[in-house]
Order: structure tokens, then sequence, then C-alpha cells
């Protein structure tokens, strides 16, 4: 499974953003059933979702199109939506879906088999439709690591603004959030599924509040982000990928480490600092995402 970078959102029901977020440079969309569709608008949503989806994998000409993933952000499962939306979009060119408000083990479990009976029905392999969870709300967080044990489940995005309406928190005060951000990064990695995505940042106009919200996203463990413009996805790129000294310390971490091995020793130094096995690990997920970073530009 690619690291993505950014994920664009578009609402289902907007005929003209349909057409436009594929080609908009995300690494990922994220066609939106929930929030961004009002309740008169859900069966047409998924009708718009289901077109727009078809035309991208008839209209793909390039690996870079390839590689592109959908997501499709459904209703909540507590709603009485959501099994008409998997019905609607599930399909070989459905990567994921994303779940609003996850709260509940057994509610991911009922999905899993809702999702297990239109891939056999389609034709499509087990557990080809991923599951990002979202957590939005203090019952999601105290029930996380429940939830990272649900089936099929491939990582987690962060909903900032409703959890902090939910806990009544600022959500201009990034520590209102830290502990539920460091517990999502926690129980990830516990679990060994994708590090968590980070949410989105609601201002179109301030490109340096983003670059700098997104470093921080990016030190406590998230990787990725949900974005709302595609002015913003640069920014986002950028950050994301390592930068040539990055690549560069990294290729001669992994170059002192392989020297030392051949030479009976487990640990070593290079550029005056110490090098061991968790060192060796990061250089090597560095030098991955330099490389998958590479492939993926046009």
């Amino acid at each position: 499974m690619r690291l993505l970078r950014s994920y664009l959102f578009a609402p289902g029901n907007n005929e003209t953003l349909l057409r436009k977020v594929f080609t908009a440079g995300a690494d990922a969309v994220v066609l939106d059933l929930e929030d961004a569709v009002p309740e008169s608008e859900k069966a047409r949503a998924r009708e718009c979702v289901a077109t727009a989806m078809a035309r991208e994998a008839a209209q793909a000409t390039s690996a870079v199109d390839e590689r592109r993933e959908t997501f499709v952000r459904i209703n909540s499962l507590d709603s009485n939506h959501w099994r008409s939306d998997v019905d609607a979009v599930a399909g070989p060119r459905l990567a994921g879906v994303r779940v609003p408000k996850a709260e509940d083990l057994d509610s991911l479990c009922r999905l899993n088999d809702a999702l297990s009976d239109r891939e056999r029905a389609l034709g499509l392999g087990p557990g080809s439709v991923r599951v990002v969870a979202t957590i939005e709300t203090a019952r999601g967080l105290s029930r996380v690591a429940s939830l990272a044990r649900s089936p099929r489940l491939s990582g987690f995005t962060f909903g900032a603004a409703d959890f902090c309406a939910d806990v009544a928190a600022d959500p201009s005060d990034d520590a209102a959030t830290l502990l539920a951000r460091s517990s999502l990064v926690m129980a990830s990695r516990d679990q060994r599924l994708a590090p968590p995505i980070a949410s989105v940042f609601t201002s179109l106009t301030d490109g340096e509040g983003l670059r700098a919200d997104t470093e921080r996203q990016k030190r406590l463990g998230f990787f990725g982000r949900s974005a709302i413009h595609p002015r913003q996805v640069p920014i986002i790129h950028a950050v994301f990928e390592p930068t040539a000294e990055e690549v560069a310390a990294a290729l001669a971490v992994v170059a002192a480490h392989a020297a030392a091995l051949r030479e009976g020793r487990g640990t070593t130094q290079t550029g005056g600092g110490f090098v061991d096995r968790a060192i060796v690990r990061r250089a090597h997920a560095t030098i991955t995402l330099h490389e998958l970073a590479r492939k993926d530009r046009p």
C-alpha cells in the first residue's frame, strides 16, 4: 500500500467538481457522500459519484492516472444511507471508503461484511476495498484501540473540527487535540496500520499556516493530509516529500550500516551521529518515499 501525501475532497452532488477533482494533482481523491451533501441530495449524489468513477476509469490515459486512488466518504454507520452508498460505489477503481464518526467495532464489522458481499458479487478480490476510520468524537477516541483491530481497516484519519466541537475545545489551540492525535499515532503503530492522516486545514488563504501545521502533524507521526482545495495540494506535497538533504543523509546511513555489517558490526556512526537498526529503518523509509514521490510525477 502506497503512502499517499494528499487526499482532495469533492462534494458528491457537484458534477462540475467531480469532473475536475481527478486532474487537480492530488495523490488521491475523496468523493463525499456525507457532510457535503444535504439529505435531499443523497440519492443523486450516489449516482453522480458512481458515474464520475466510471468516467474516470474509462478516461485514464497515463500511469499517473492509474496510480491516483479514489476513496468515497460514506454516510455514518448509524444512518440509513451507508449500505446504499456501498452498493452504489463499490467497484474495481474504489481504493477504499472513509467512515465518518467511527465509534463502534460492531458497526465496522457490519461494514466489512457488506463490503465482502459486494466484492464477491463483483468478482473482486477479498479485502480489495480498504476502510479508513475517522475519529471525530471523544467516544471514538476512547475506543480507538478496539477500532484499530477491526477487519480490513487500513488506518485512521482525524476530524479535528468535529472533535473540538464534541469536547468543547478551542480548534485554534494545537494542544487541544495533541492527546487525541498522539493516541491515533500510537494505536496505528501498535496494530501495524498506516500512519494516521491529518484533517483538513480550513483556511484557503493561509498557505504558510497550512505548511506550518502540516509540518507539526508530520513531526507527530501523521502522514498525508486531506485537502479541500487544489491550491493546498502542492504545499502538502512539499511537506511530505523528503528534501534532497534528507535523501542524501538517508543514503549515507544505509551505506554506513551496510559497511558495518560487512565488518561484523551491528552499529556505526555517520555524519557525527550514531547509527543503529531504528535509524536504518527510518533511512529506508525516507528513500522509499522519495522513490515513490518521484514515480508519481507526470
